[in-house]
């Protein structure tokens, strides 16, 4: 697992995470668009892949759809309830060697807390998603 981070002049902290799983990018995608979507966005079984859609979890997050090129790249507005501001959630994947990397990319945190605070948000999600790929895979 891979990640970066730091302050961005335009668009306040950033943070992004990879992961490598197993499996070809169009089931990677079906997964995390399916039964992954709680692993990593958070309580909710769906998430209308059309721009300018609003969703909401169970566990208080809120957003919209700001781009979507299935089975390659999603955007999203990401803001917690205890949040004041909306982020820029980017999830991306690539094939490699047989396998799919996973990129989660967050813009607009605020400030270093914010962003130690989602590293470790992102860093989990690929954790559980690379371990419930390789239980489905078996």
């Amino acid at each position: 697992m891979a990640d970066f981070r730091g302050p961005n002049t335009s668009a306040g902290w950033d943070v992004g995470v990879k992961q490598t799983v197993a499996g070809s990018r169009k089931a990677v995608w079906a997964f995390l668009m399916g039964e992954g979507l709680p692993l990593w966005l958070g309580k909710t079984t769906k998430l209308p892949l059309v721009k300018g859609a609003a969703y909401e979890t169970d566990d208080d997050i809120t957003g919209r759809v700001l781009s979507v090129q299935p089975g390659v790249d999603l955007r999203v507005s990401w803001r917690p309830g205890e949040w004041n501001h909306d982020s820029t959630l980017q999830l991306s994947l690539k094939e490699a060697d047989g396998a799919t990397v996973i990129s989660f990319h967050q813009q607009k945190l605020t400030s270093r807390d914010e962003r130690k605070m989602m590293l470790g948000r992102w860093k989990g999600a690929a954790s559980d998603l690379e371990k419930a790929l390789k239980r489905q895979s078996k």
